[in-house]
């Protein structure tokens, strides 16, 4: 079934070491797949395993991808010793100048600056990952469920657009048979009934625009991401279309086919959004 290029998908949950961590990826119209990550400090080293993961569920489409991580940081107390020495030393042979007796107590020494102080601590990237790869998969497969859905209604509506080219199709057939042997009665001269005839016969054209109809309702039917070769599809019929336009010598076939070319213009449209 059809997937459509633009959706959104999301899972959060709390992870050992890492606090409450959330991914969201947002997915846009695009010809090529282009990834964006959003990646918390320290993270930046996941970035080609991130890819992966995306390039290995998805073909096409701009997508952002934020991972986004609360309460991830234990603190721990620190207690510079160095320093505390240093403070005792000097304030010692200060002591020792001045001839006072006085000393420092503990909730002084701690009150001295830089002597307390936190630590925070992170969970190395790296050994967070196998944390943080199921919560991307979970984000990315809500995306793909949210795609599907556009894809199944993208798929209705292409079809409807493919069964209405193939009726008037079938009755510019029709009408190009009925016109072409009235034109032709009128012609006595051969070679001026050849020079017609190689001006104004349609019927190859018909044939393989019949053919790429064909081909467009079968690939749509398919699996997988096709929206290159419907876009590449929706532009042979429209060529067919042209053509048959430009060699078309009766108006009622003329309005046909500006009929033909109006449904293929909306199925070009449509088919920008398919991966």
């Amino acid at each position: 079934m059809l997937r459509s290029m633009t959706g959104f998908g999301s899972s959060q949950r709390k992870l050992n070491a890492l606090g409450k961590a959330s991914v969201e990826i947002r997915s846009a119209n695009h010809k090529f797949l282009e990834i964006i990550l959003h990646l918390p400090e320290g993270f930046l080293s996941l970035e080609d395993k991130v890819r992966q993961v995306i390039e290995s569920k998805v073909r096409r489409g701009r997508l952002i991808c934020v991972v986004t991580l609360v309460n991830g940081k234990r603190s721990r107390v620190f207690i510079n010793k160095n320093l505390v020495k240093g403070y005792i030393s000097s304030v010692a042979s200060l002591k020792k100048q001045l001839q006072v007796k006085d000393g420092l107590g503990m909730s002084d020494i701690l009150r001295l600056p830089g002597v307390l102080s936190l630590v925070e601590q992170r969970l190395p990237a790296e050994r967070a990952w196998p944390q943080l790869k199921p919560l991307i998969n979970a984000a990315l497969e809500n995306l793909i469920v949210a795609r599907q859905k556009e894809g199944r209604a993208l798929y209705v509506y292409l079809k409807k657009r493919a069964q209405t080219l193939k009726v008037h199709v079938g009755q510019v057939k029709k009408r190009f048979g009925n016109a072409i042997k009235q034109r032709l009665a009128k012609i006595k001269d051969n070679e001026e009934r050849a020079s017609f005839l190689k001006g104004t016969d349609i019927g190859e054209e018909l044939q393989r625009l019949v053919f790429h109809i064909r081909n467009f309702q079968n690939k749509i039917a398919k699996s997988g991401a096709v929206g290159k070769e419907l876009d590449f599809i929706a532009q042979e019929m429209q060529r067919e279309a042209n053509t048959i336009v430009a060699k078309s010598f009766d108006a009622t076939i003329s309005n046909r086919v500006i009929q033909i070319k109006s449904q293929i213009e909306k199925i070009r449209e449509q088919t920008q959004n398919v991966e």
